[in-house]
């Protein structure tokens, strides 16, 4: 039986029938959650007074499968979306090798599995931020550019966009670094750290990119203009034409926080993956006033986006539940270790950071 009951009333057990905001953007706790005696400590403290609930039913012949949680099985859509993955980096690598060999891309065949894929991951929110999952060292260049249109597109709906657009940004970003196929294998497989000599052949790949795309009239104008421009940065500090503020498209920033944010996450063969949010920390922090913030939060959003009661696992390894949410550090809460039941404060241990949210 649901009804809206004072938080004074709460006891340990009963569940949240709906979000609970409290003048946020976001709930700070989630429908499903089943309240612990912190969670209600943190409705006194937020000054939440009523919140609608469900007494927690012990016998199932009495759950209302009308009222039940939904929940995301995120082992079930993980392996659903592996497969169509995998099949579209081997798609995209066998066009590559086709590009190395001097053939223009064929714009419609990449539409033909990129649009299907991109539709199946934005359904599966919390599968973006799994993405980085599905990388090899070994096959990075492949992975790449499938997971970088999926991401694109994904922010730009999330930034509103309309379907046009969302699926002309999947499209830019699958072919953005289409160009690589014109750099030295020799660059592109090694396994230390490039020479600048190196970086600087490598900085070329966006002309490039450009230049094979150019003729074909089923990418817009912007969306190439935007594939030049992805690793532009808005201080100046980008190439390859060094491009600040207002002459970058907003479309470009998209494609560079996509094309940033899965490059850091994922496994290379000279370096480790970073953890999602400490990537989008190290974006809005370390790399501040290269990217614009619009987008930088639209990818928050989609793949760090915390409430109380959130489970998670930190880079330590330990699993545990989001307590509260810091206003000004939103991504750095604290967590209630399932180990001991301590209560960890990521704001101020900057040691650890959450790994990833767990269904």
């Amino acid at each position: 039986m649901e009804s809206y009951k004072d938080v004074s009333e709460l006891q340990a057990g009963t569940l949240l029938k709906e979000d609970v905001y409290c003048k946020t953007k976001y709930p700070i706790m989630r429908k499903g959650t089943e309240l612990t005696l912190e969670h209600i400590e943190v409705l006194r403290v937020f000054g939440v007074n009523q919140v609608k609930v469900e007494e927690k039913l012990n016998n199932s012949d009495e759950t209302n499968p009308d009222t039940s949680v939904d929940t995301d099985n995120t082992s079930d859509n993980l392996y659903w979306l592996k497969n169509p993955y995998d099949k579209a980096v081997q798609d995209y690598k066998r066009e590559f090798n086709n590009w190395r060999f001097g053939q223009l891309p064929e714009v419609a065949k990449i539409r033909s599995f990129i649009i299907p894929l991109l539709e199946k991951f934005i359904a599966q929110k919390s599968m973006l931020a799994m993405i980085n999952e599905f990388s090899t060292p070994e096959e990075y260049l492949y992975h790449h550019p499938i997971a970088m249109g999926i991401l694109s597109a994904a922010i730009g709906k999330k930034m509103g966009y309309e379907k046009g657009d969302i699926i002309q940004l999947g499209l830019a970003g699958t072919l953005a670094d289409s160009g690589m196929a014109k750099i030295a294998p020799s660059i592109l497989e090694k396994t230390t750290s490039l020479s600048q000599e190196e970086f600087n052949e490598v900085k070329k790949h966006t002309l490039f990119s450009v230049k094979m795309i150019q003729t074909t009239p089923l990418i817009r104008q912007e969306m190439k203009l935007a594939i030049l421009q992805h690793h532009e940065r808005l201080d100046g500090s980008g190439y390859p034409r060094g491009e600040k503020m207002e002459t970058i498209l907003v479309f470009s920033q998209i494609l560079a926080v996509a094309d940033v944010f899965h490059a850091m996450t994922s496994d290379r063969l000279y370096r480790p993956k970073h953890s999602p949010f400490k990537v989008i920390e190290m974006i809005k922090e370390d790399e501040f006033g290269k990217f614009d913030i619009k987008v930088v939060d639209a990818l928050q959003n989609l793949v760090g986006n915390l409430s109380i009661g959130t489970r998670v696992k930190l880079t330590n390894g330990e699993l545990g539940e989001v307590m509260f949410l810091h206003r000004d550090a939103p991504l750095r809460p604290m967590i209630r270790k399932d180990s001991d039941g301590l209560i960890i404060d990521l704001s101020t241990n900057r040691d650890l950071v959450i790994e990833m949210i767990i269904e």
